[in-house]
């Protein structure tokens, strides 16, 4: 899952020949980050890091130990980067003015693997297949990411979309392709692809489509701003919202469970909706359920945890177990400090990462990082780092 609002996008900054000069600092001096090649042959590889998380900041990143937290490496690079788990235990995929870069956060350097193209989107990852979906081209891209430890591009399938917009995409076990349509004033739905990218089906009843994820069983859901649509088993399904307008454009799946987690607004106007309520929608049975947790939250604050809990951060500062079959907050987990959204989706907010059994949750105020045990509640360390960090991700390996 990667999740993004409509995007309200202002220029991100940098240029593709500043990210050629990205500079890599480590205690021992700076590393020239280029994609050149011979430079790369050149450069002393460095030890690698365990289980690394990646932390984004105004003007680069920080590779971090996965276990201590510790902070390994900072590479500059500047702009509005986004990260997500590439799907394999070495790398994570970044968005960049320039493409999709692919950096191994394990090895703590870029690879030479790029997907160029305006405003990079969506990173889906399932059924052992990664797929990029570019806005500014409409183009996708799916690859296996066992492939990425050769460091060439790995060979994979594509397809363009009939008209650039803001999508998503996501390729099933069978090999079935789900993309999104729309372009770039509005978007309407999905459609299914076979493996020869020849369309089987689509479904135009989902005004403003945004964001996937997928349940227990394969059941794959698109957000809609009147509901949900789900598609399973050859077939689609619609479940309305019980408002005119219930908008669920940011989704967690889990293969433990048959609910998806999603968020929920009901303000169309709103310049920034700051919802209470989320949405729990049953793929098997077809139904959606809303549960109000006291708090707003943002789109960086949904996740699943190991068994299939919802997890939700919210601007309360705890992170909020919620039974998915139930509706039921388990427990409160207190993470940080009272927080509000911030009107730019690309400012800093307190944002949540969840991997096996603990939860990483970044506090931009307090330059700080949190490893929080899943099931004790208890926190396990935490860092202060140089700079307020923004985005956050690390390696993920599995579907």
């Amino acid at each position: 899952m990667n999740t993004t609002p409509t995007p309200r996008r202002r220029a991100l900054g940098g240029t593709a020949c500043a990210l050629a000069f990205a500079t890599v600092l480590t205690a021992c001096g700076n590393e020239d980050d280029t994609t050149s090649s011979s430079k790369a042959k050149r450069a002393t590889p460095a030890a690698a890091v365990k289980d690394p998380l990646v932390a984004g900041f105004d003007g680069g990143l920080y590779i971090l130990d996965g276990k201590s937290l510790g902070l390994s490496r900072t590479i500059d690079l500047p702009g509005f980067n986004r990260l997500n788990p590439a799907g394999d235990k070495d790398h994570v995929v970044v968005s960049t003015d320039s493409g999709f870069r692919v950096l191994d956060a394990a090895g703590q350097r870029f690879t030479d693997i790029t997907y160029k193209g305006s405003e990079p989107g969506h990173v889906v990852r399932h059924a052992g297949r990664t797929v990029l979906f570019t806005d500014g081209t409409g183009e996708v891209n799916v690859f296996d990411p066992a492939d990425l430890g050769s460091g060439t591009k790995p060979k994979g399938r594509s397809y363009t979309s009939a008209e650039a917009h803001h999508g998503v995409a996501i390729e099933l076990e069978n090999g079935e392709l789900l993309s999104t349509l729309g372009d770039k004033e509005t978007r309407t739905g999905v459609l299914v692809l076979d493996k020869d990218n020849k369309e089987i089906a689509r479904n135009e009843k989902c005004p403003g489509v945004h964001g996937e994820a997928a349940a227990k069983g394969e059941a794959v859901g698109v957000g809609c701003e009147d509901g949900i649509l789900i598609y399973k088993d050859g077939k689609f399904t619609k479940v309305d919202a019980p408002d005119d307008y219930g908008r669920i454009g940011n989704q967690a799946g889990s293969d433990a469970s048959p609910v998806l987690l999603g968020d929920y607004k009901t303000d169309e106007e709103a310049e920034l909706e700051r919802p209470t309520r989320v949405s729990l929608v049953d793929t098997e049975k077809k139904k959606l359920r809303l549960v109000d947790l006291g708090t707003s939250y943002s789109f960086r604050s949904l996740a699943r945890g190991p068994e299939g809990e919802a997890l939700v951060l919210g601007t309360d500062g705890r992170i909020h177990v919620i039974d998915p079959d139930t509706g039921r907050i388990e427990k409160r987990i207190d993470a940080v400090g009272e927080w509000r959204e911030p009107l730019d989706w690309q400012q800093p907010r307190p944002t949540l990462f969840v991997r096996d059994h603990t939860a990483y949750v970044s506090d931009p105020g307090e330059k700080a990082l949190h490893a929080i045990d899943l099931d004790t509640g208890k926190k396990r360390t935490s860092v202060k780092l140089p700079k307020s960090t923004n985005e956050l991700s690390g390696v993920v390996a599995g579907h």
